[in-house]
């Protein structure tokens, strides 16, 4: 079987993390993506990363993270003749997605309802903080932004350390898969009626979104949700517990859970304590219980307490490392991460994240390694017939 985006193309203009992870999930589902830069600077991703020389040859690991398997071109949207360059290179597309503030499509006369206007099966993403619409709509955002007007951060950490920034960017992670999930159903559209559509994702609407249980407990019950720690507010035991060498989560969420947990760590009694007895009091009790739970769970290593309280049907884990996570068996054999042995402009190997799918019958998609910025306008250009003299001519002129 082929991968379900083949043979459709992509343009991406978007700029750090949430548009370029969207378009990267997309060329793992097989859509050619040709990633539309800035000359000279390109995405700022290409400048942001832990190691400075990368930064300094404009491959930064926050852009070898998300931008496998996309082309590169450069045009300056701001000049009439990269305008009208980027018209033709649209009237090629099945997809566009842009993460410009709102407007800014529109004053480089390629708005969304031009562009299709212009392609009509044609389908428009834009990305921004807040959305095309409201009174925050051309305030610029970044994940941290976000996280804090989300009510992401009130929730995060305990009584004690909260408001917390979650460890990771996830207000653009979920944006992006937002808008993937979403190019992705209008595409199924227009091979279905011809029609493309226009889709506004806003990163606020999108991670509020994925706090639905949060946010649903509020809006449902009138409880201002509250900060928990490590501690599962649905259930107890249900966290983080301490044992002889580190931490390990324990989800036991079912009564039959609590009972197993009793059985395995030898402390059936507590499964008739009034104290336990029941969700509400354990929940009620889950500072005791916990601390009981502890004195026998420090006898052992985490790892004997996580095959043994998984053998009988608890839902068990290691508290790991990001080192630690990806040497996990279980992610080696997924095949998680891909390795390039070569990247162009560079002297390393470099590993990066495959999507969180695998097709039957197909292997990965077979992406080639992240791009030079503008490594593919020659490919490009000459394809809607720009002779490699105008393509000269046009870097002359700082267009390319």
């Amino acid at each position: 079987m082929s991968l379900p985006l083949e043979n459709l193309r992509v343009l991406d203009l978007t700029n750090v993390m949430a548009g370029p992870f969207c378009c990267y999930q997309l060329a793992m589902l097989g859509a050619e993506v040709i990633k539309v830069e800035r000359p000279g600077s390109g995405d700022l991703a290409r400048e942001l990363g832990a190691d400075s020389d990368l930064n300094r040859r404009h491959m930064g690991a926050s852009f070898l993270a998300q931008n496998a398997g996309k082309k590169s071109v450069t045009l300056d949207m701001k000049s009439p003749k990269g305008q009208a360059l980027f018209l033709r290179l649209v009237d090629t597309a099945d997809a566009v997605v842009e993460s410009f503030r709102p407007g800014v499509m529109a004053r480089l006369g390629a708005s969304p309802a031009a562009l299709r206007a212009r392609n009509p099966r044609l389908v428009v993403c834009s990305l921004s903080g807040f959305g095309q619409t409201g009174p925050y709509a051309k305030r610029p955002a970044y994940d941290q932004i976000i996280q804090g007007l989300s009510g992401i951060m009130s929730v995060t950490g305990d009584a004690d350390s909260a408001p917390l920034r979650v460890g990771f960017p996830v207000a653009d992670a979920v944006t992006g898969l937002t808008a993937a999930m979403s190019v992705s159903a209008a595409l199924a559209g227009a091979a279905r009626t011809g029609e493309g559509s226009i889709i506004d994702v806003s990163m606020l609407d999108s991670t509020m979104v994925t706090s639905a249980w949060v946010v649903s407990n509020y809006l449902i019950t009138g409880q201002t949700p509250a900060p928990m720690g490590n501690e599962n507010r649905t259930a107890a035991p249900s966290g983080t517990f301490r044992t002889k060498d580190g931490l390990l989560n324990i989800a036991a969420n079912r009564q039959s859970h609590w009972e197993s947990v009793a059985k395995v760590l030898g402390v059936p009694e507590l499964i008739e304590d009034p104290r336990f007895k029941e969700r509400e009091s354990r929940k009620a009790n889950r500072a005791e219980l916990k601390t009981l739970l502890e004195e026998v769970l420090m006898g052992a290593p985490a790892q004997e307490w996580e095959e043994r309280l998984n053998a009988a049907h608890v839902p068990t884990g290691r508290v790991l490392s990001v080192p630690d996570a990806i040497d996990h068996p279980q992610v080696r054999h997924r095949g998680l991460f891909r390795e390039f042995a070569t990247v162009p402009g560079l002297d390393r190997s470099v590993r990066v994240a495959n999507g969180g799918f695998v097709f039957e019958g197909e292997d990965r998609a077979d992406l080639a390694p992240p791009a030079q910025l503008g490594a593919h306008n020659g490919e490009i250009f000459a394809e809607l017939g720009v002779s490699q003299a105008e393509i000269e001519a046009l870097k002359e002129e700082g267009i390319l």
